[in-house]
């Protein structure tokens, strides 16, 4: 009879065969390693134009639509951008899915992107685009600010969160297998350079933005190897930023305190592990109308991408009834980052006044406008 140790679980061999030949490992490099050093600042020039070129993803559904009214009102508003569409539709290169070279190109020629909603197969078909958009320009922070906009009215007032979540690995390392049929193990992949990275930028974002707190959400009680590497890389980064206050919540907490009351969280800008960012965003959009209110953009040391969170809406596809609230507003987002501060003030203050005037504005929001007539609404207030 085998001794027991002789046996190795299908588990196990697995295990031991990553080691040596892991299906996907993060793209680890050397980052900011003092606080004064600034990570992920917009590297692009001006033409001889005078205008900056921005790829633009219009992506699937509604996305041409909304894609639409952000080019009418930048039109009009006089940005000085020029948009380079390009097309991410997955294609096959040896027996491999992957994103055409060409958009690749662009993004990586203009160092800032804009991308409507992109269509994912559920459970079949191509790995997610926005994750291999993430993965491709190394991604790591994606920013979700969930504001409420005056004159819209949910059941919470004055909502002014600001979550920054790690975005390229955690639960989303895409490291999977089944290990006897009918059960499935999933790994989840923490490095303490990635941990680095995205929590020295969510120091640097609160210092920008003028935040003067920041909150590291784990589950570190549970996880104690993993979230464990996150919280005391957590601490250490702190140190490097004696004038903004550090402290750590259990992410159960921070959900039942934020749909509790979330204006304590107005101060604070919160820094966490992927799939923790993935849920808690979406709940913060909750608390502000949904997410076609809300704006996102994805950080990386050399190009980032603002894109609308929001689903492709193939049902209302081509009938004129999207809202582009979102992708406008990650536009903002965009121009923020790339400096061009008064024109990105010019267009918000547009937006809000249309949203908050509530005369013009689409079905989900409680309207009749059709999209075009919102864009249009908004190029008036401008």
């Amino acid at each position: 009879m085998l001794a027991s140790r002789s046996f190795v679980s299908p588990a196990r061999q697995f295990l031991r065969q990553a080691q040596h030949a892991p299906r996907w490992t993060p793209a680890l490099r050397t980052y900011a390693t003092a606080a004064g050093d600034k990570v992920a600042k917009f590297k692009g020039q001006k033409g001889n134009d005078g205008k900056y070129t921005v790829t633009l993803i219009e992506g699937d559904g509604i996305g041409p639509e909304i894609a639409q009214s952000v080019k009418d009102i930048y039109s009009a508003a006089n940005v000085p951008i020029k948009w380079e569409s390009v097309d991410v539709t997955p294609r096959l290169v040896d027996g491999k899915t992957s994103i055409p070279q060409e958009s690749i190109d662009s993004v990586t020629r203009n160092y800032v992107a804009l991308k409507g909603p992109l269509a994912t197969p559920v459970g079949k078909g191509h790995v997610s685009l926005n994750l291999t958009l993430r993965r491709t320009f190394n991604l790591f922070a994606n920013v979700r600010p969930c504001k409420s906009i005056a004159g819209y009215k949910t059941p919470y007032d004055n909502v002014n969160t600001v979550l920054i979540r790690e975005n390229t690995e955690g639960e989303y390392s895409g490291i999977e297998h089944v290990v006897v049929d009918g059960v499935v193990q999933s790994i989840k992949l923490i490095t303490r350079e990635a941990c680095e990275r995205v929590l020295r930028y969510a120091f640097q974002y609160a210092q920008d933005v003028g935040r003067n707190k920041v909150r590291a959400v784990h589950k570190a009680t549970i996880m104690k190897m993993s979230d464990g590497l996150f919280l005391s890389t957590a601490h250490r980064v702190a140190k490097e930023y004696p004038h903004i206050e550090f402290d750590a919540e259990l992410l159960d907490n921070t959900c039942l305190k934020m749909v509790t009351d979330p204006t304590p969280y107005n101060d604070k800008v919160l820094v966490m592990p992927n799939l923790y960012g993935d849920i808690l965003s979406d709940m913060s959009a909750g608390l502000i109308g949904g997410l076609g209110l809300t704006p996102s953009g994805n950080i990386g040391d050399e190009c980032s991408i603002f894109e609308a969170v929001h689903g492709s809406a193939p049902d209302i596809a081509g009938k004129g009834l999207a809202n582009p609230t979102a992708l406008l507003l990650s536009s903002i987002m965009m121009l923020t980052h790339m400096g061009l501060h008064e024109h990105a003030n010019k267009i918000q203050n547009a937006i809000f006044k249309v949203l908050g005037e509530g005369k013009t504005i689409t079905g989900d929001l409680g309207g009749k406008a059709k999209t075009a007539e919102y864009a249009d609404a908004v190029i008036k207030a401008l």
